[in-house]
């Protein structure tokens, strides 16, 4: 299943399986690797992320150790990071791994000053050979007097809620 929606000043891209993912599997929010050239955008992601999907009633959520995540501007190693993570979770005996890229965290340019994100998420079935069993891509901005951190959670939460949980 492909869900596209283009709503305001929002750009959402869903692709699904449509297999019911089991909310009782072990789970792992694994890094959101941040493309920008915002400090910790991926961390601020992943906090996000965690909530909403914790919110939808995966309380068998584990969170990588944080000596995997050297975010940096200075050394980007975003690969090695999400290989060490995806091997701490086969470790762990997780069975879906939650992973993205944040592409865009900024206020924009310009007399309003609008925030706006990008990203994008995947949820991984680690005992089927690291198949992408769903993903997301979005972006989206916001008003002037608008939170940064209001757009990231209004755009993550739309894109989780689409993660079919049985």
């Amino acid at each position: 299943m492909i869900v596209t929606s283009l709503t305001s000043c929002a750009v959402l891209d869903i692709e699904s399986n449509s297999t019911p993912l089991d909310r009782s599997a072990k789970w792992a929010l694994l890094p959101i690797v941040n493309h920008t050239d915002v400090p910790q955008a991926g961390l601020r992601a992943e906090a996000v992320t965690e909530v909403l999907l914790r919110s939808r009633g995966l309380s068998n959520l584990r969170r990588y150790p944080p000596s995997i995540n050297q975010d940096s501007l200075f050394e980007p190693a975003e690969r090695k990071t999400v290989i060490d993570a995806m091997s701490w979770a086969r470790e762990q005996g997780v069975l879906y791994a939650v992973t993205g890229a944040v592409d865009e965290w900024r206020y924009k340019v310009g007399i309003d000053g609008e925030p706006a994100v990008g990203l994008t998420l995947q949820i991984i079935d680690m005992s089927d050979g690291d198949r992408v069993v769903w993903s997301a891509a979005g972006s989206k901005s916001g008003w002037s007097r608008e939170a940064l951190s209001a757009v990231a959670q209004k755009l993550i939460k739309e894109m989780t809620s689409s993660v079919p949980i049985k």
